[in-house]
């Protein structure tokens, strides 16, 4: 066993990403303060072939050192968007055919673990502020309402940790990863 050099991953250039099939899934980041969590968004959304980031509010956007940092040049391959409000964003995603899935703790969610995407649907993944988390209009307007189950003593998860989990569980449920 040995580890593998960056010639024998076979990735994408950023040309042949633009140019391949995406995931049918959009992530929404909603008022995130953290440029090093808009960064891993980019990062991760780029390791599962998210379609597009949708950066709403006070998000940061591209370019800047502190996303980048983070991104490590993802900002060059996934596609973005700018909206003023998460609202606009849904509104925009729902015309589009998405079903809009706010990862977000209320006392009706479905856990992660029990939901089943289709893999035939579009979805678009909504992770909210590290202190507020999702708005609450963006809650009400969303489909469905995902949480992460957790067993210890800390309520949230990181919003990075959150999306790479989210992800991960939906490109497998997906058929995504082969």
């Amino acid at each position: 066993m040995r580890k593998l050099n960056m010639d024998e991953l076979n990735r994408l250039s950023v040309e042949e990403f633009k140019e391949v099939r995406k995931s049918p899934i959009v992530i929404v980041l909603d008022n995130v303060r953290s440029l090093n969590n808009v960064g891993s968004a980019f990062r991760t959304s780029d390791a599962f072939l998210v379609e597009k980031i949708l950066l709403c509010g006070i998000t940061g956007q591209p370019p800047h050192k502190e996303i980048q940092k983070t991104a490590l040049g993802a900002t060059e391959s996934v596609s973005w968007r700018y909206f003023a409000s998460t609202k606009e964003a849904i509104d925009y995603l729902k015309s589009d055919g998405y079903l809009i899935c706010a990862f977000e703790q209320v006392d009706q969610s479905t856990n992660l673990n029990e939901f089943i995407p289709d893999k035939d649907l579009k979805y678009a993944l909504v992770f909210g502020n590290e202190v507020f988390g999702v708005e609450e209009e963006v809650i009400k307007l969303s489909d469905h309402i995902i949480e992460i189950p957790q067993l210890g003593t800390k309520h949230s998860l990181n919003i990075s940790v959150s999306m790479g989990i989210a992800i991960w569980d939906f490109a497998v449920k997906m058929n995504i990863l082969k």
